[in-house]
């Protein structure tokens, strides 16, 4: 059995988290700049809720179930994400960087794995749900839009699609390495 000097010995000879060489400063530039990302992210989606609400009532969509309802899963979506954005900026600035640097990493690691959570599992979901909502409204505008403007809806659609999904895909990797970044 060990004495307890060999076992405070054991337990001061356990290795600590490096700070960085520029310490807090460089945590806190970092922190800072993802909360300002998750910040723009809600706004857009904030503003795009707002327009598809404003659309529901223009176009009076209450009076056609499969527009209501497409309507609804796409503003459900944004809605799903924007309230996962407040919580995670709310979770970022709970964390202090003035905190032990033990609790601090493993506080991070957690937000770290909330993230990669809703990013590679919740924003699939999301994007999916809005598509089909989309997909949805797809017949009433063929039915109410001149074939030449219903072509552009469809095509620009489709564009916009795969250019949000890659900026997406950028948003999402630059995040998660600076996140890795300050986790090691």
């Amino acid at each position: 059995m060990k004495t307890f000097d060999e076992l405070k010995k054991d337990w001061q000879g356990q290795s600590q988290p490096e700070v960085p060489q520029d310490g807090p400063n460089r945590i806190i530039e970092k922190i800072t700049f993802l909360k300002m990302g998750q910040r723009i992210t809600n706004i857009i989606l904030s503003i795009t809720a707002l327009l598809l609400i404003g659309f529901f009532f223009y176009v009076a969509a209450y009076n056609y179930r499969t527009v209501t309802m497409g309507l609804f899963l796409m503003v459900g979506a944004l809605t799903v994400r924007i309230v996962l954005e407040a919580i995670s900026i709310r979770n970022i600035k709970k964390m202090d960087v003035t905190e032990d640097a033990v609790v601090f990493r493993q506080r991070l690691l957690s937000y770290y794995k909330q993230r990669q959570k809703v990013h590679y599992l919740v924003t699939p979901i999301v994007i999916l749900a809005y598509c089909i909502g989309f997909l949805m409204l797809l017949p009433s505008f063929k039915a109410s839009l001149s074939a030449g403007f219903y072509t552009y809806i469809v095509v620009s659609s489709m564009v916009l699609l795969l250019v949000l999904g890659l900026f997406i895909i950028k948003q999402i990797r630059k995040e998660l390495s600076l996140l890795r970044e300050l986790k090691d």
